[in-house]
Formats: structure tokens, C-alpha cells, sequence
């Protein structure tokens, strides 16, 4: 072989050896998560490229999930979504009807030859994200329920036993009370009013948020949370509000920061502020059970899922949906999955990380990170399943609305929630109307 000949075949060997680290099929993954949460979505995607060659996932934030929700239909528009989308449970609804938007998930591990078996997963987070026909639509990523947070150093400076939270509403109301007190500014305040004291309220007791099963049922779900039950908490919340023992502190998770700052004592807010509190707290730190009424039948039942799952977007190569396959498979590893539940506060994807993070001896170590998981493994019945409702995000901005009526006692509680009610049929029309086909 000539010197020539040679020199031509050993640069077409090196050009087809060095192929793969060019060939890499790139996956982008837009997110909603933040801080340290963004931190870990950074890491998830680091630790699944260098596990393989392959595939290369790339993480962006997009901004809030109304945020990001917004950016990626105007991008599918446009023809340049990305490939993976978060989108928080509120949108379920909402791209479950959007059809050509999506490719369910179970439909993208099939096609990218992974075995996939649903069961493995939570049954009441993979339920949530399951249609009629069996076939689960989105990838349960990051899913948390609302839990009772709690200062322990605040508890011991007001008289109160550190290692015992309240456990029912009167019990809140009574600690809060012993707070202020002790000069607490900030005794009790919570995150997501919807989430906590309406959706998951409602699931923990047993009763309807929503008829149809909270629309699981179909589009034409009608709001039912303004029953004497309903009516009794927001009012004795709206009392707590007047007597300083109750802060109103703002919408979505903006209470969170006045919880890990010390300002505030008390909060019902999501399982997956652990992480925030566990690396910014300065303080002894508890979580308990949601509280509930001790008088209401059934009760306490099971919370209901907040959080988000990933959907994949339609219209993407063949190549590209085997690579999100793999990335998906890698997420379930149970060390995977068990890892991310351990650092963050979201509740376990699959049985097998709970099971690992329970022998691990971990929830010994951490007494209370169980409480998600206890909460949500409960028998669900057709009340408590969780709340699936088209245009949710606008519901929720309106029960924001006249709630904040009531915390600034310019409204009665029946006649907030009545007006929620008749303002958040209004939208479910609107949404049934517009996907009846």
C-alpha cells in the first residue's frame, strides 16, 4: 500500500472512529426547577451522559411551569419544541387533550425497545398520569404532597413538645396560638391554598373537590368544594387569618422562604421543600401529617399528587425517542430513583426506590421523610384518586382570588368559596366546549 493510499485510509478510520462523539444525539429537556432543585436536575442529566455515549441530554430552565408550559406550545407551534417538557399536574388535563402535541410515554418506550412496566411505579402517582385505556401519557418525575412542616426550636421556646406536631386543625389552631404567645410574628402560614387547603383538604377527607371523580370521570366535571365541610376550614382559617395566628404570606410557594428563613413556624406546604429546608434551615426541623377535622368520617384518607411529570413532544426522530427511552429507563433505576427522592423531598417514582430507601435505614436517619410516601401509598378511593380538570391553572388563580378575600376579611368564607365555584364552572365549560371533539 502506498504511503499516500495508507495516509488516506488512516484518516478514514479516524474519521469513523471519532464519529460517535460527533453523532451524539442530542435531547433537549426544558424544566421549571430552580435553586437547589435546578441543581439536581443539572446533576440527573450530567450522571445520564456520562453513563453512556450515545445520547447527551441538555437541561434548560424555562422560567416558572406556567412559564415553560406557555414557551413550549408556541414552540411546538413554531416547529421547534423541545424534546422533553416538565409540566406541573395542574396541565395533566391539558395536554392530555392536546393530541398531536404529545407521544405518550408508554408509546415512546415501546418504540424505543426499553421494557416499561407501569406497575413498578407509585400507583398513585402512575395512576395520575394514566389514561382510561391503561396507557400512561407522562413520565412520573418529580411528584410531591403536601405534608406539615415545622420549627422545632420554636416549638421548644413556646412551651410546645418538639417532637409532637399537631395532627388536626384544632390542634394547629391551638400551637399557633401558644406561638404568638411566645411572640411569634408568624405562627402558621402556608404555601399553594388550592393544593393544600382545598384539593388535598378534600382528598384527606374523602369528600369531592370535583364530581366525575374530580374529573377523572370525563370533561363534564362540575366544582364542588363549597359543602359545609369546605365552608367550616376556610372559615376557621379566615378566623385564624383575623387573630394574627394565621399569615397569608402570598400565591404558589412564596411561603416557602418565610418557613426556611424562621419567620414563620408552622406551614402546609410540598414534601419537596425537605431539601431547601434540610441545606438553608437554621434550625431543628419536623415534619408531620397533613392535619385534618377528628369529627369527619373516614378521615384521615390519602393527599393527593402535586409536582410534575415530563411529557415527550411529538414530531421528533426515531433516534431521538429511542434516546429518551433510555434516559427514562435511567430515572427508574431504583439507586437512580432512590437517590432523588433521599436528596429532595419528592416522593419515590417506583416501589423499588421506596423499598432501597427504606433499607437503607434512611427514614430512621430522617424521621418524617416517610410521611409523603405513607400518605400517598394509602388505599385510594374514586374521591381521593386526585384532581385531573381542564384550564386548572385559572381555577386555581381564581380560588387564589376569593380566598385572598376572605384572609383580608372583606368576604365570609360561603360566599368566597360560592364564587369560586361559579367562576371555576365557568372555565370547565369553556375547556369541555373547546375539546368535546
Amino acid at each position: 500500500m502506498s504511503i499516500r493510499r495508507f495516509a488516506l485510509a488512516a484518516t478514514a478510520v479516524a474519521a469513523f472512529t471519532a464519529l460517535p462523539a460527533h453523532a451524539q444525539t442530542e435531547i433537549q429537556w426544558w424544566h421549571s426547577m430552580g435553586g437547589a432543585l435546578g441543581e439536581w436536575v443539572n446533576d440527573l442529566a450530567k450522571e445520564f451522559n456520562a453513563s453512556q455515549s450515545a445520547y447527551k441530554v441538555t437541561p434548560t430552565f424555562k422560567g416558572s411551569y406556567n412559564e415553560s408550559m406557555t414557551a413550549a406550545i408556541a414552540a411546538f407551534r413554531a416547529g421547534n419544541a423541545p424534546h422533553i417538557l416538565q409540566v406541573f399536574e395542574v396541565g395533566t388535563a391539558t395536554m392530555m387533550a392536546s393530541k398531536g402535541a404529545i407521544k405518550p410515554v408508554g408509546e415512546v418506550m415501546k418504540q424505543a425497545g426499553v421494557p416499561f412496566d407501569p406497575g413498578a411505579y407509585v400507583p398513585a402517582v402512575a395512576g395520575y398520569y394514566t389514561a382510561p385505556n391503561g396507557q400512561m401519557l407522562s413520565f412520573p418525575f418529580n411528584s410531591s404532597t403536601p405534608v406539615f412542616h415545622y420549627n422545632k426550636d420554636a416549638f421548644k421556646a413556646a412551651g410546645l413538645d418538639p417532637e409532637k406536631p399537631p395532627t388536626t386543625w384544632p390542634e394547629v389552631a391551638s400551637a399557633a396560638a401558644k406561638l404568638k404567645a411566645a411572640g411569634h410574628k408568624c405562627p402558621f402560614t402556608t404555601s399553594w391554598i388550592s393544593w393544600t387547603q382545598l384539593e388535598s383538604f378534600s382528598a384527606w377527607h374523602n369528600v369531592l373537590f370535583s364530581s366525575q371523580n374530580n374529573g377523572f370521570g370525563g370533561l363534564g366535571t362540575r366544582l364542588q368544594f363549597n359543602t359545609p365541610l369546605h365552608v367550616r376550614h376556610i372559615e376557621n382559617l379566615g378566623n385564624m387569618a383575623k387573630q394574627g395566628l394565621f399569615v397569608y404570606k402570598g400565591r404558589g410557594n412564596a411561603a416557602d422562604a418565610t418557613f426556611v428563613s424562621g419567620e414563620c413556624a408552622m406551614m402546609t406546604g410540598s414534601s419537596a421543600l425537605y431539601g431547601n429546608v434540610t441545606r438553608n434551615g437554621k434550625f431543628a426541623y419536623g415534619i408531620g401529617t397533613l392535619p385534618y377535622y377528628p369529627d369527619v368520617p373516614g378521615a384521615p384518607q390519602n393527599t393527593v399528587i402535586g409536582g410534575a411529570s415530563l411529557w415527550v413532544m411529538a414530531g421528533k426522530k426515531p433516534d431521538e425517542y429511542k434516546g429518551i427511552g433510555q434516559f427514562f429507563a435511567y430515572l427508574s433505576q431504583p439507586e437512580v430513583a432512590a437517590k432523588s427522592h433521599q436528596r429532595t423531598g419528592y416522593l419515590p417514582v417506583t416501589k423499588a426506590a421506596f423499598e432501597l430507601t427504606d433499607k437503607s435505614g434512611f427514614y430512621k436517619k430522617n424521621p418524617g421523610t416517610d410521611v409523603s410516601v405513607t400518605q400517598m401509598i394509602r388505599k385510594t378511593t374514586d374521591k381521593s384518586r386526585g384532581v385531573r380538570l381542564g384550564n386548572f391553572v385559572q381555577i386555581r388563580t381564581i380560588i387564589d382570588e376569593e380566598m385572598e378575600g376572605v384572609w383580608g376579611g372583606k368576604k365570609g368564607a360561603k360566599e368566597a368559596l360560592d364564587a369560586a365555584v361559579q367562576r371555576g364552572n365557568e372555565q370547565l365549560e369553556r375547556f369541555q366546549k373547546a375539546n368535546r371533539g
